[in-house]
């Protein structure tokens, strides 16, 4: 499975240790979900100026936002897709990412990892628009972070 990463910004130092962290999330993600076997993921890192222009433009909300989430699966099946199945993209803001894991009292790559988790499930088709469908998104994203050793 492939997770394609690509750092848009300079705000926020990206290290070797954060691309391992995420890929890894992205992979679990994926596992727990049932997600397609040969999936491949983008996850791009942004800063909140680039997040917020994407989250006015698609969602007409005009401020920077954590994470957004362009899935590709969404109507009918591309054809000849090959083996890997596209699932989208994920874009994150690293200074959100940042001033977040400040106020929850918690590590800044913990922060990052749930986002990541959340992304990817939006691109697997949860969503969080009822009660219901946000307490079996937020069991989903606890699990990813369990089996990665970054629970609360």
């Amino acid at each position: 499975m492939p997770v394609l990463v690509n750092n848009l910004q300079e705000k926020v130092p990206v290290d070797e240790q954060l691309v391992d962290l995420v890929v890894k999330v992205a992979g679990e993600a994926l596992s727990l979900a049932g997600g397609p076997q040969h999936a491949e993921v983008s996850l791009v890192f942004v800063d909140d100026e680039y997040i917020h222009r994407l989250n006015r433009e698609y969602r007409g909300v005009d401020r920077p936002t954590d994470v957004l989430s362009f899935a590709m699966q969404e109507g009918e099946p591309m054809p000849e897709a090959g083996e890997e199945t596209l699932l989208g993209d994920v874009v994150i803001s690293l200074e959100t990412a940042r001033r977040q894991s400040e106020e929850y009292g918690h590590s800044f790559e913990r922060e990052v990892a749930f986002l990541v988790a959340h992304g990817v499930l939006h691109l697997l088709g949860y969503d969080h628009q009822t009660e219901e469908e946000g307490r079996e998104m937020r069991e989903k994203e606890e699990a990813i972070l369990v089996r990665l050793g970054l629970s609360r």
